[in-house]
């Protein structure tokens, strides 16, 4: 395990370096490859390459615009990729993630409504977190208490609650958007997923989640693991079952709520990411945790430099372009579920 944690880490790491230097090359501002690296040299060591022939406006792009940005797609992909793998984990259902268990819509409801009323900024830059994650944990009790029947939980009907609660949500979230008018563009934000316009303070908001939620989730790697087997096997094994749930599967949604509150919703990236790298590397959740944050990383990031860049100078919304690699992956994942017990039976 640990020899293939090291070598499929070591592997992830250099490609999500590989990705961090092509995305903060490209943009519509025109800036060399060359400037670009000799400015984050300046910034960070304060020794000139190449005779500082860059401008303060290219200096600040660089800087206050691409690099933040950059750093931001990685921790929100890191987030989902990881509440993903924590979902499918506890539930035992490689079709479960935030977006079609209803979470990130749940959650998107709260920081719409936060800016309907203008106070999305009520209790400081940590309002719109602590509201989401509220709603995302309100949403998910009522996708359970839907998906329950005489003490059983079927896996279809619990996607089949998660689809029904999120189109409700995005009912209600467009319903918000009928009522207001200086806070329309706000709230579409939150719809359809954006990184534009964010700051390096959104970065510096995501990483204590991330700091606190990665280690939680890759301490349950083994509890999870013993998952597969069912629920009572798993306790006869020694797992603390309830305990276990109630941890995963908050600490999953408090990384939801994190990355809703600051991108918006962005669909798919915890279905995708946690089961290609399940294919990849295998089912152990030892693994599969911390490879996932470093995969979500990759794939947000990759999807933000094509939003950013394939209309240049428009910008496609993130959100959707993870739908349209996501929507055919997911179709092909039921597709494939379908034909497995079609063989079964």
């Amino acid at each position: 395990m640990k020899r293939k944690l090291l070598v499929y880490g070591g592997v992830g790491v250099l490609l999500l370096a590989v990705s961090v230097v092509v995305s903060l090359s490209i943009g519509s501002a025109g800036i060399s490859l060359r400037d670009v690296w000799s400015i984050l040299l300046y910034r960070f060591t304060g020794l000139e390459f190449g005779g500082g022939t860059w401008s303060e406006g290219e200096m600040a792009i660089v800087t206050e615009i691409r690099l933040s940005r950059v750093l931001l797609a990685i921790l929100v992909g890191a987030c989902l990729a990881l509440a993903g793998a924590g979902f499918q984990g506890v539930l035992r259902n490689p079709l479960a993630d935030p977006y079609t268990l209803g979470v990130a819509s749940g959650s998107s409801v709260g920081a719409a409504f936060l800016i309907l009323l203008g106070l999305q900024t009520a209790f400081g830059i940590w309002t719109i977190p602590a509201v989401a994650f509220t709603t995302g944990t309100l949403t998910l009790a009522a996708v359970f208490w839907l998906a329950r029947t005489k003490g059983a939980m079927a896996v279809e009907t619990l996607i089949l609650s998660g689809v029904v609660l999120q189109a409700f949500f995005g009912a209600f979230v467009s319903f918000m958007v009928s009522l207001s008018q200086d806070t329309v563009n706000q709230i579409l934000f939150w719809i359809m997923g954006s990184l534009a316009m964010r700051s390096w303070e959104y970065v510096y908001l995501l990483v204590p989640f991330l700091a606190v939620c990665l280690p939680v989730l890759i301490l349950y790697g083994q509890p999870l693991n013993l998952f597969v087997l069912g629920e009572r096997h798993a306790a006869h094994l020694g797992v603390r079952v309830e305990r276990t749930k109630l941890v995963v599967l908050l600490t999953s949604t408090l990384l939801t709520a994190a990355a809703v509150s600051v991108s918006g919703v962005v669909g798919f990236v915890g279905l995708v990411v946690p089961h290609l790298l399940r294919l990849l590397v295998g089912p152990d959740y030892r693994v599969l945790i911390p490879l996932s944050a470093i995969g979500g990383g990759i794939f947000v990031l990759w999807a933000d430099t094509l939003a950013r860049t394939a209309l240049s100078p428009r910008e496609i919304q993130l959100g959707v372009v993870t739908a349209l690699i996501g929507a055919p992956f997911f179709a092909y994942l039921l597709y494939r579920r379908k034909m497995l017990q079609g063989g079964a039976s």
